[in-house]
């Protein structure tokens, strides 16, 4: 089983290393290859996603990814900043499906700003389309008018097939667990999105036992707050995938809990937290990394169908946690709060 490592930047090496480290634990038939990517790309051959980053994920069976972004390449022109290598690396592997679970521990339960009683129990799964919608429309960048004035030009648009294609992922997995899905969308004001819901109102009579709710993406925002455990599935497109899928990681605590998974139509996929590459804490070795952990138990669920070693990677998490150890994001009384390092050692111990 190949697996492209690509640490990226910021705290991405470090939290990657622990994901790492787990994975060789399995002692499973992997072989890990490393490669750059983002800003390491970038001061490695002058490319977010260099070509032999690219071919080595594509040769690949399933990617791990750290995070990618530095301020210093802000000034960059915007194709070689790094967040481009990480939206094409998307494209190029056409990984349209992200998954983002949202699962709250019991022992987190006072890590969330929201109250136990809100967000205990929690266990969402986002549905986000990745390869469409505003973020890869044309149309788009910035001109100057007639009269002098510029003028800033994104499209949001969907076709069809994309639509219905992201919508059956999202209802094959809710038919895996409480049979609901929540299609999120702006269909009263977005044309894009209007299509959107006809779409998933007509993918909906090959799921008879799926109950498909409507729900307008400020509404959703809303409701994640004040009722988050009303939902189960939720599925929508790309730029409404990327704020609430966030937003949702703080009902667990922190962003740093939140694993995902980007999947192409035969199930291969990359893996990566939901949180960025905190370039403030580089370095420190204080970095929570079990969504990258976790995002590995994903890789053994998603990509290689192996269940059991994904739940043994998810159950030493657990136990890890269950134990009172703690990064400094996610620090409760009682807790015994520990480094990024350790924390991968607490998780390694856990599971043997």
């Amino acid at each position: 089983m190949k697996i492209a490592v690509l640490p990226g930047d910021g705290i991405g090496p470090e939290i990657v290393a622990q994901a790492v480290k787990v994975l060789d634990a399995l002692n499973l038939n992997l072989e890990m290859t490393e490669a750059p990517i983002g800003g390491a790309g970038y001061e490695a051959s002058g490319d977010p996603l260099p070509a032999d980053t690219l071919q080595l994920a594509k040769e690949a069976d399933a990617v791990l990814l750290g995070a990618v972004g530095d301020w210093k390449y802000d000034t960059l022109e915007r194709h070689l900043r790094p967040e481009r290598g990480l939206l094409r690396i998307r494209k190029e592997l056409n990984l349209f499906a992200n998954l983002r679970p949202a699962l709250l521990y019991p022992e987190l339960a006072d890590a969330s700003t929201l109250k136990p009683e809100v967000v205990s129990g929690l266990d969402i799964m986002i549905v986000r389309e990745l390869t469409g919608d505003i973020y890869f429309g044309q149309p788009r960048g910035i001109s100057t008018l007639a009269n002098g004035e510029r003028e800033g030009v994104n499209t949001m648009r969907y076709a069809e097939s994309e639509i219905r294609r992201i919508g059956r992922v999202a209802f094959d997995i809710a038919m895996k667990r409480n049979k609901k899905v929540c299609s999120v969308d702006k269909a009263n004001v977005l044309e894009c999105t209007e299509l959107w819901r006809q779409v998933m109102i007509e993918l909906s009579a090959d799921y008879p036992e799926v109950e498909l709710s409507h729900m307008y993406v400020d509404n959703a925002a809303m409701q994640l707050i004040r009722a988050p455990k009303q939902f189960d599935v939720m599925v929508t497109g790309n730029i409404f995938g990327d704020i609430l899928s966030d937003e949702a990681s703080m009902l667990t605590g922190s962003i740093g809990m939140l694993p995902s998974a980007s999947l192409d139509a035969n199930n291969k996929g990359m893996y990566e937290p939901s949180h960025g590459s905190a370039p403030d804490l580089a370095g420190k070795n204080i970095a929570n990394p079990l969504a990258t952990i976790l995002s590995a138990a994903m890789m053994m669920r998603y990509t290689f169908n192996d269940e059991l070693h994904a739940l043994k990677i998810e159950n030493a998490v657990k136990k890890a946690l269950a134990q009172g150890y703690r990064t400094a994001d996610i620090v409760t009384a009682g807790c015994k709060k520990v480094s990024c390092s350790d924390m991968g050692n607490a998780v390694l111990a856990a599971l043997n």
